[in-house]
């Protein structure tokens, strides 16, 4: 359980699937006394990913304002940004697949993002899977993803004050959290 007020300035929050870093994410958000901003990366490319949409908006109550923004991530926070609320992106994983899938490249709009970070002026909690333990992918593909997430996830955990590790829904403090002034 995540205290009340205590939302770290910027987090990282990785797992695995299914790891409940995501419901932790939405707990360190809803933690804060303002809005909860939810950004969602998703596409819904077929009916198994529809129903996990739908599981994460279920699990969501009303207090929760959702975008969905596959893309221009830095765009969308800038834009809904609110100095009383928190904004929770989840996931940067998907986001990556997204950027691939599109032709962009995923460390140059990563590059963006971290640096977008110091300008916003509401709390953001970055939810991305940890896909680099594993073992090396085959296909060419599938290694640049691994290491586009891996780089990005570097980055962040650089200038972010909070990171999380989840692992079997039980949260792992890799770096210290840093907590808002009232």
């Amino acid at each position: 359980m995540v205290e009340k007020n205590t939302a770290p300035a910027h987090s990282l929050i990785l797992g695995g699937a299914r790891s409940g870093k995501s419901s932790y994410a939405e707990q360190v958000v809803e933690g804060q006394d303002g809005p909860c901003i939810y950004v969602a990366t998703a596409r819904t490319w077929d009916e198994e990913m529809a129903d996990r949409i739908d599981e994460h908006k279920e699990r969501r109550g009303e207090r929760w304002t959702t975008f969905e923004e596959p893309l221009d991530l830095v765009q969308c926070l800038k834009r809904i940004q609110r100095p009383d609320g928190c904004i929770l992106v989840d996931c940067l994983t998907l986001w990556v697949t997204n950027l691939m899938m599109e032709g962009r490249d995923p460390d140059v709009e990563g590059a963006q993002l971290v640096a977008s970070l110091a300008e916003l002026s509401c709390p953001v909690v970055l939810v991305s899977n940890e896909v680099g333990l594993g073992i090396v992918p085959m296909d060419k593909m599938s290694r640049d993803f691994r290491d586009y997430a891996g780089r990005l996830h570097q980055r962040l955990a650089a200038v972010v004050p909070s990171v999380t590790f989840m692992v079997s829904g039980l949260p792992m403090q890799v770096k210290p959290s840093a907590v808002c002034a009232d």
